[in-house]
């Protein structure tokens, strides 16, 4: 028989630190009134050594099967690593009403229609409402077995008769166990639960994904505790009016963390898009000034995506500057390059960037498509419809190399451009299909990339 210890904490509901006394203020997280009293019953039993308890020399374990299991959406493929590792813990976390639930009933419809059972457990909704959801995207439900269920043990009971393929819970923080002194999405049951699920998978090794919450910060509620737990952390993001939704991995033991899976959100669900350059350029207007084109690569994947840029004479004391999809800190970098090294005086100019699409842009390769961007709009010059740039910017108005160029100019010879503007340390890159460009500094590669046809130069220029 095993003893009992039995202990009251207190447990910060951000960041998971415990303390033996109310504190008002988190050391770790400097978060306010975030502790709550915890009721702690932990059951320490007799243990017996077993076979994994024993050290083992690495060149005599067997790895086992480990083949993974293909995915019906080549995109959620893609971001996994090519499947699902059997006995792997995914988590799955967004903003509400993203899509998070409508994409995991998808993915389990399709492995009960190929891999017999699957279970859905739902704590948040009830088998009926998750009929209607089906229904509205044409989920035909055969090998897809529901269990509305908050209570952790008799979901574990009912999953191990069950023996599925694949296990969803929607969400971690719907349920609970009942020995623990604390309601349900307390950081102490969100860890219980997750630890118990992290043990049930690797056991009977069936892949479990479960889906999180996220906090008015961003980052999954929890918070930082599922992440460590689980072996990969998925993000499905988009903005709240596009229908574009982006999966993101944050994390992954089995894979690279650097792939990016693209979905349309339609009337039947989340729908892959095979062509995603070809769908973000598609509402470009040639004639507009202030745009740009950039081969941007997402994981292994390019893309090519259009920022704009609009510059106006401020009408307050200080310019302001403003970001949809690029990073802050670049643009202002990029303008005061602008400014120092090309001449453009753009102290009394508000500037507003934008990455059409709704995606997200962080690598400094975008760099040179931004400052020719500002440039054109600034000078009222657009820039060629068929020509792209790329390249990072230094301090002192120099272009530097980005890695992988030719998949990049691969994508952009497909899509129809005809040039690129390159930094001149990247000219012996192959690209038969493009002609090449080749600059030293950003003074060089504006004059090559804007048009002559349109003279409206400001007169404060020097």
């Amino acid at each position: 028989m095993g003893t009992f210890d039995k202990r009251t904490v207190f447990v910060c509901q951000q960041c998971g630190k415990e303390s033996l006394k109310w504190l008002g203020r988190c050391p770790n997280c400097q978060q306010w009134n975030t502790f709550v009293e915890t009721t702690v019953t932990r059951d320490a039993p007799s243990r017996t050594l077993t076979p994994e308890s024993l050290p083992q020399e690495l060149a005599q374990v067997a790895t086992g099967a480990t083949d993974r299991i293909p995915l019906p959406l080549s995109e959620f493929n893609r971001v996994l690593g090519g499947g699902i590792v059997p006995g792997s813990l995914v988590l799955v976390g967004g903003d509400p009403g993203i899509g998070k639930s409508t994409l995991l009933l998808q993915v389990s419809a399709r492995i009960a229609g190929i891999q017999s059972k699957v279970a859905y457990v739902s704590g948040e909704e009830t088998p009926g409402q998750i009929k209607l959801r089906s229904q509205r995207l044409g989920v035909p439900g055969e090998g897809l077995y529901l269990l509305a269920e908050t209570d952790l043990e008799i979901i574990l009971q009912q999953l191990t008769e069950l023996s599925p393929r694949l296990v969803v819970v929607d969400s971690i923080q719907s349920v609970s166990l009942p020995e623990l002194d604390t309601a349900a999405g307390s950081i102490t049951q969100v860890r219980e639960c997750t630890l118990r699920l992290m043990h049930w998978a690797k056991h009977s090794r069936t892949p479990v994904f479960i889906t999180g919450h996220v906090t008015k910060e961003g980052t999954i509620a929890g918070p930082r505790v599922l992440e460590h737990i689980v072996d990969a952390v998925l993000y499905l993001e988009g903005e709240q009016f596009s229908a574009y939704r982006l999966l993101r991995c944050v994390k992954n033991r089995f894979g690279s963390t650097n792939e990016v899976g693209i979905f349309e959100m339609q009337e039947q669900g989340l729908v892959e898009v095979d062509n995603p350059s070809q769908v973000f350029l598609s509402q470009r207007w040639g004639e507009g000034v202030g745009s740009a084109v950039v081969p941007t690569l997402e994981g292994t994947r390019p893309l090519l995506v259009e920022i704009q840029a609009l510059t106006t004479p401020t009408s307050f004391g200080l310019p302001r500057r403003t970001t949809n999809g690029v990073d802050f800190g670049r643009l202002l970098l990029v303008t005061a390059v602008l400014t120092k090294r090309v001449g453009l005086r753009l102290g009394n100019q508000d500037i507003i960037a934008n990455v059409t699409g709704g995606l997200k842009i962080s690598e400094p390769a975008a760099d040179l498509g931004l400052a020719l961007a500002i440039a054109s709009s600034f000078r009222d010059m657009r820039v060629d419809p068929n020509l792209m740039a790329v390249g990072e910017i230094g301090l002192s108005g120099e272009l530097r190399t980005v890695s992988q160029l030719e998949r990049r100019l691969a994508e952009a010879a497909r899509l129809g451009f005809k040039r690129c503007i390159v930094p001149k340390v990247s000219h012996r890159s192959h690209a038969p299909d493009i002609e090449l460009i080749p600059v030293s500094n950003l003074k060089e590669a504006i004059a090559r990339g804007l048009l002559r046809d349109k003279t409206k130069a400001p007169a404060d220029e020097d």
